[in-house]
């Protein structure tokens, strides 16, 4: 039976252990930017769901407003979070008993190069006499 020393066994061990974790972090760092690019494009779909959310809610608030008289401009730009009102819009038509108000509400963009179209959303209202 041949003498075999612990310490070089472990030690060879110990050393390919220690180049196997360097090449997973080398491996890990080029996955990094895919891993953020997918993270951006969650954020991403996110905001364009709230987007559209905030659109719909400026739509039916300023049809409410509209449908009393009361304007629809305010109620509308009002029902929106503050960090989406510089991009939004209404736009107000009355026809026969009703006021219809269409809100288009530009989509922020975290990822450059990424454009959308505006959210639009509308919402009709029965005028009140």
């Amino acid at each position: 039976m041949p003498y075999h020393r612990g310490g070089d066994r472990n030690g060879t061990r110990r050393a390919a252990q220690r180049r196997d974790r360097g090449q997973v972090a080398i491996e890990y760092l080029g996955f990094l930017p895919i891993l953020l690019l997918v993270a951006m494009a969650a954020v991403q779909l996110g905001l364009i769901a709230y987007t559209a959310q905030q659109a719909g809610t400026a739509a039916r608030a300023g049809a409410r407003s509209a449908s009393l008289d009361q304007g629809h401009g305010q109620a509308c730009a009002a029902a929106v979070s503050d960090w989406l009102a510089d991009g939004t819009d209404c736009a107000a038509a009355a026809g026969g008993d009703e006021v219809t108000v269409t809100a288009t509400i530009d989509i922020p963009s975290i990822v450059p190069g990424w454009d959308f179209d505006p959210a639009r959303k509308t919402a009709t209202m029965p005028l009140d006499h």
